[in-house]
């Protein structure tokens, strides 16, 4: 079992929520230091090795990921995607510098023709694959699409999509 935290030794004895309460935490510092202190680019992030702490680094990753669209920062958006990566659209583009070329007309202009947002991220427990999924976005917000992406954590300890594709909305037919 990893050494705890001070965190985590403050949650178990301050909350009768213990290590759910510093779980989320971790989590939550993991997604700020992605999200908020790195202006979308990928950073390794320590946790406890849980996996709903993984869980929550990739979906920081994800929305990161998603930021550097809207951002319109083509240069932030390649160093989430492995050298090594396979995006599948209206052709297939395999390695970093092929996804970036590929995707920069996307990039140009003031707003973004899209966006996307994690609702789903599932992790093997081995902690080094993952995948998530969620709605794309018109600029009007109307959903057009859902992604799926596959993050792997890499030995420096950032996780970065390998595979990727989108389709159009995923309805389920009404239950009777």
């Amino acid at each position: 079992m990893p050494e705890s935290t001070g965190m985590q030794r403050t949650a178990r004895m301050t909350s009768p929520w213990g290590r759910p309460l510093a779980a989320l935490g971790i989590a939550g510092a993991a997604m700020m230091t992605a999200v908020g202190l790195t202006g979308g680019e990928p950073v390794p992030v320590a946790g406890d090795g849980s996996n709903a702490t993984l869980a929550g680094q990739v979906r920081a990753a994800e929305i990161a990921f998603a930021k550097t669209m809207a951002d319109r920062d083509l240069d932030a958006f390649a160093t989430h995607i492995a050298e090594e990566a396979v995006f599948i659209g209206k052709s297939v583009m395999r390695g970093r510098a092929a996804v970036a070329a590929g995707w920069a007309d996307l990039f140009e202009g003031p707003q973004a023709p899209f966006s996307w947002k994690p609702d789903q991220v599932e992790v093997l427990a081995s902690g080094t694959l993952a995948i998530s999924t969620g709605p794309v976005f018109d600029p009007e917000g109307k959903r057009t699409g859902t992604f799926i992406s596959t993050w792997r954590r890499d030995a420096d300890g950032v996780w970065r999509v390998i595979f990727d594709k989108g389709c159009p909305p995923c309805e389920a037919p009404p239950q009777p």
